[in-house]
């Protein structure tokens, strides 16, 4: 490379890491010396300030920029626009939380720009001199089962699919941008199993670091977010994976609304229609505010006005949607005069659909 042009980005996905940002980029200057890079921290407007640490020390330091991200949130989407935002012909993504090996980053580069074909080199934990430090026995254990997990989807045989923490060259990821989900929180996975052809790759060992500052966001929303993530890889072009996710908590509401309406009128003697309309407002309670924290965690909607406004919205549409589903199936019984069930199944798919549309609308697409 010519000495004064950029090499390498570093993306540096955050959330509430404001005591790691100079550690980090001290750690980043001493591993790359001599080399021209760059730190691209994308922040999901972290309440602790971690935008505003970054951006007071890229007034002192021009290699650190700053994106912080208002109203949206998930680490995929985050690193995808932070690779997309430099330069630099080389693309790394690391954590903000300490816990990968910044050391070998030089090692990642050179493999790269010695080896033309080589397209990706990933950080593993899983190859000899490899480890994962003092992860306890069921972290590990869950780690072993979502990687058997994503050897479903992937095209290539990597011992560690799920590290987040690798280098790739940049045009790749630019050209594969309109493909990539964007959904949970491995990116390696979605960039893997997104290309038209098994990536070229290589992988070095590290052994993974202990947290010494901000929390964890290992919670099981992100698990579900992986979970969510080969769902859409194996099946989203059939069935979108929000209208999955919508449909199956639906499912799970009408349950909700199964037992409310028994215990109020088996167990509690009330009036069928009164136990009915109870149990109506606490299914669709419960399917707005499951809906909000996974169907549309990116857009979830926060504060009392907002989750208020969100839940009456809902719940409009919801009756509609019902009233949709009446109408439907009653035009389809007295017309074919054939088996109810399939009259029934048509009302309930014409409202799902519905529900679906209006509330990803005027529910979480206007806040």
């Amino acid at each position: 490379m010519t000495p004064d042009l950029l090499e390498l980005a570093i993306v540096i996905p955050t959330f509430n890491e404001r005591g790691n940002v100079a550690v980090l980029v001290a750690k980043l200057d001493q591993a790359l010396t001599g080399r021209n890079w760059e730190a691209i921290f994308v922040d999901d407007d972290s309440p602790d300030g971690t935008a505003q640490a970054a951006r007071e020390l890229g007034r002192v330091d021009k290699r650190v920029r700053v994106i912080q991200r208002i109203g949206r949130r998930g680490l995929s989407s985050a690193c995808i626009e932070g690779m997309c935002a430099t330069a630099a012909p080389f693309v790394a993504v690391i954590d903000g939380d300490l816990q990968h090996d910044e050391t070998i980053l030089p090692a990642m580069l050179d493999a790269l720009e010695s080896d033309d074909t080589l397209e990706v080199v990933v950080g593993s934990r899983f190859v000899a001199g490899g480890g994962t430090g003092e992860w306890d026995r069921d972290r590990v254990a869950k780690s072993a089962f979502a990687t058997r997990l994503s050897r479903q989807v992937l095209k290539a045989d990597l011992s560690d699919p799920m590290s987040g923490f690798f280098m790739i060259r940049t045009q790749i990821v630019r050209d594969l941008v309109p493909t990539l989900s964007g959904i949970g929180f491995k990116i390696l996975l979605d960039i893997m199993t997104a290309a038209p052809h098994p990536l070229k790759f290589r992988e070095l060992p590290y052994t993974f670091r202990i947290r010494t500052e901000g929390e964890s966001k290992l919670d099981h929303v992100v698990a579900m977010e992986y979970l969510i993530a080969l769902y859409d890889r194996m099946f989203g072009k059939v069935v979108p994976v929000r209208f999955a996710m919508f449909s199956a908590i639906g499912a799970l509401g009408a349950a909700v609304h199964f037992v409310v309406l028994g215990l109020l009128f088996r167990g509690l003697d009330w009036p069928f229609v009164t136990g009915t309309i109870v149990a109506t407002i606490v299914a669709m309670t419960f399917n707005f505010f499951l809906n909000n924290t996974l169907t549309y965690r990116e857009q979830r909607l926060k504060g009392a006005r907002a989750l208020i406004g969100g839940w009456v919205s809902f719940c409009l549409v919801c009756v509609v949607g019902a009233a949709a589903n009446v109408g439907v199936s009653a035009f389809l019984h007295n017309v074919q005069h054939g088996d109810w069930r399939l009259s029934a199944l048509a009302g309930i798919a014409v409202a799902a659909v519905w529900n679906f549309a209006l509330s990803s609308r005027f529910t979480w697409g206007r806040y």
